[in-house]
């Protein structure tokens, strides 16, 4: 979706007033808002955060809901999340807020971004992967992650139609690489039993989008796509909280590559 840009947070849809990305199953409801929608920006805000811009909400617009966790030790105390909740003894509170588009309101005027031509993202990707350190190994037409050995293998670059298409593949071989025990130790097994494969799909492909939208990348769908599309709604109809799961994984893949390059990982918001 090259519609999603938003400043140094190329593609990844951002509080207008806060001015961070959104994360996990926000980052996923949003971009699947805009797309039905045709929103050209990626700046969200609630109505009031609209006024306090001096924008005004259009009559008969529709929110947006994103979701937020809230972890405390007791009642009084609160720490906001927008990713999926995880296992532990604090309370549990999640919080939903009605968010807008930049195109839903009047009175905004977004400063015009500076755009980075494509050589230069490509270049910031090669760096961001060699940076990461995985071993990547080129040849032959299959790419994967080999878990036993610890590669990646991939197709020389040059047999890809596009250098997005290269990145976007790389990206996703990496979010599998992230799956190690001595990495982000992602176990499905207990989790997804049967559908386990099917879930890691999913997390890699999603990890492939948010570390994409962080290289400001256009994601392009994969021509093995459609194999994984009945694995994956299998996943989802059989478990309606699969996705937040999915996604909260995912962001923690990209969240670990990201920080693996030395760059800065941007905290969840406190509010909508």
């Amino acid at each position: 979706m090259p519609w999603h840009t938003s400043g140094k947070f190329a593609f990844s849809p951002i509080n207008v007033s806060s001015k961070k990305p959104y994360r996990g199953i926000n980052t996923v409801c949003l971009w699947a808002a805009a797309q039905a929608k045709g929103y050209e920006r990626g700046e969200w805000a609630t109505y009031q955060q609209w006024q306090d811009k001096g924008a005004q909400v259009r009559k008969g617009e529709k929110a947006t809901t994103v979701v937020f966790w809230k972890f405390a030790n007791n009642a009084a105390e609160t720490e906001d999340s927008d990713e999926s909740p995880k296992s532990g003894s604090r309370l549990l509170f999640t919080r939903g807020y009605s968010v807008f588009n930049a195109a839903q309101v009047d009175g905004y005027a977004p400063k015009a971004e500076a755009d980075m031509p494509m050589p230069e993202r490509v270049e910031r990707a090669e760096m961001f992967f060699q940076t990461i350190g995985a071993n990547v190994q080129h040849g032959g037409n299959r790419a994967y992650y080999a878990p036993d050995s610890d590669y990646i293998q991939m197709p020389p670059f040059q047999v890809f139609v596009e250098n997005v298409a290269y990145y976007s593949t790389l990206a996703h071989e990496h979010s599998h690489w992230t799956a190690q025990a001595s990495r982000c130790d992602r176990q499905l097994g207990k989790r997804f039993g049967d559908n386990s494969y099917a879930a890691e799909e999913l997390i890699a492909e999603l990890g492939a989008a948010f570390t994409c939208a962080h290289l400001g990348l256009t994601t392009e769908p994969r021509e093995d796509h459609a194999q994984y599309i009945n694995s994956w709604l299998k996943v989802l109809k059989a478990d309606k909280r699969a996705i937040f799961t999915a996604a909260s994984k995912a962001q923690q893949a990209t969240d670990f590559m990201i920080q693996r390059a030395g760059q800065n990982v941007c905290p969840a918001e406190v509010a909508a």
